[in-house]
């Protein structure tokens, strides 16, 4: 496959966005990254709280948040809010959700997860340790338990984006990973800030990643060497 043009970094090269109830989200975005600081705002517009799912008693919701039919929250989960949270999802026991979060229909969102402005599109799993900062997820994305998407440097300078010998100022100097549909990360897997993977892309077990991969479909592993005495 040939490698795509500078202009793949359009939403639409990484979404498909019929999958999304918030495609006006995107539309003025030129560049994926962009979307993350309008996250807030949006929200703020298009927020109408409400409660109209499965509510376990011992969680806590805050009063900027909507959730819809036949989704289950579970005792012990912490929704922070501004959030919108679709039909039929699962936020299991000890999910942490904090600002600017908007999680679409059929969702997994498990136990010791935490997720900050983000978004997720359909039919995501991120069910066990996870963290997921600053990052958008296309539709059936699955994160393997303890994967990481890392949105802060250590100098916690702005992250720029490397390509094709070109340097992409962001903007942002918090910024987790861009991951197109369909993706699969492998347990324990890092991604480091400002990780951008294109549809369908493998990541393996205990790849630590950064950088950006556009073509399609691709493998990402390692192979260790392994010593036994």
């Amino acid at each position: 496959m040939e490698i795509p043009s500078l202009s793949s970094f359009h939403p639409v090269q990484f979404f498909d966005l019929s999958q999304t109830r918030h495609q006006k989200l995107f539309h003025t975005a030129e560049k994926i990254w962009q979307v993350l600081s309008l996250i807030g705002t949006y929200l703020e517009e298009i927020l109408s709280p409400g409660l109209h799912g499965e509510i376990a008693q011992s969680c806590y919701i805050g009063p900027k948040v909507y959730v819809g039919k036949g989704t289950i929250i579970y005792p012990g989960a912490m929704i922070e809010g501004p959030a919108w949270i679709g039909e039929n999802c699962q936020i299991r026991t000890g999910c942490f959700i904090r600002k600017n979060v908007i999680i679409e229909e059929g969702c997994i969102l498990g136990n010791s997860c935490e997720f900050k402005n983000s978004f997720l599109f359909k039919n995501c799993q991120v069910p066990h340790f996870n963290y997921v900062g600053d990052s958008i997820l296309g539709t059936k994305v699955h994160l393997g338990a303890g994967v990481i998407l890392s949105n802060l440097k250590l100098d916690g300078s702005e992250i720029k984006i490397k390509y094709n010998g070109n340097i992409y100022p962001t903007g942002l100097r918090k910024f987790g990973a861009i991951l197109g549909d369909g993706i699969q990360i492998g347990c324990n897997a890092v991604l480091n800030p400002g990780s951008i993977l294109g549809k369908k892309t493998v990541l393996f077990p205990g790849v630590i990643w950064h950088g950006v991969l556009l073509e399609e479909g691709k493998v990402i592993k390692y192979k260790q060497n392994l010593e036994i005495t």
